[in-house]
């Protein structure tokens, strides 16, 4: 008999959260455990234009971000929390295809366990789920910004998929709805400036 290819599961921890992959087959929400979620990554083509790129998500290995950024603000995180979703196997070329496209801006697909929480006990749920990750060394990798320089960024960029900040906006609603544990602080700060900033423009009219 032959070999039984593996199902293709990709996890998602930034558009693909709110924005699924076409054709799958389920969804399971998780976590990632030694990377963080930052806005370090520049968009050229969905959320802002090569003169002015706006600032999308990129997973980014703990100890890699150490080095780049000792003043973050919230250095003690390094859990992820996105959905890890199966690919109906019909369709999967066509699906990783539609992905390479969505994704050409700078990422780099890797394999990684996914992880979740049962009675209170940590436990891997899928091994070898695919991700897409800005590696430090892509040309569209941007570093570490200063919180209030990097809401001011989001808060006015536009791109062909739209406004920056709705990007952050819908991202930090969907995190918040994954599991009673998702959490996370980096996001969470940046929505409340930029609706700061939102208040404040709103007030100049």
């Amino acid at each position: 008999m032959g070999s039984i290819n593996p199902p293709f599961v990709v996890f998602g921890y930034g558009s693909l959260i709110f924005k699924p992959p076409p054709h799958f087959q389920s969804q399971t929400s998780g976590f990632l455990k030694g990377y963080v979620r930052r806005f370090a990554q520049e968009s050229h083509d969905h959320r802002g234009t090569p003169e002015n790129p706006g600032r999308v998500v990129t997973l980014i290995h703990k100890e890699d971000w150490d080095r780049f950024s000792r003043s973050d603000a919230f250095p003690d995180e390094d859990i992820v929390w996105g959905i890890a979703y199966t690919i109906d196997p019909v369709y999967e070329a066509e699906v990783r295809d539609y992905l390479d496209y969505r994704e050409k801006d700078g990422y780099t697909m890797e394999m990684l366990d996914v992880y979740t929480i049962e009675n209170g006990i940590e436990k891997i749920v899928i091994h070898d789920a695919y991700c897409y990750v800005g590696r430090p060394d892509n040309p569209s990798f941007i570093g570490s910004e200063p919180l209030e320089d990097l809401a001011k960024r989001i808060w006015a960029s536009v791109g062909p998929s739209g406004q920056n900040k709705e990007y952050l906006y819908q991202l930090a609603e969907s995190v918040r709805q994954l599991a009673p544990a998702s959490y996370d602080s980096h996001l969470f700060a940046l929505e409340e400036r930029l609706r700061e900033l939102d208040r404040s423009a709103s007030e100049d009219r």
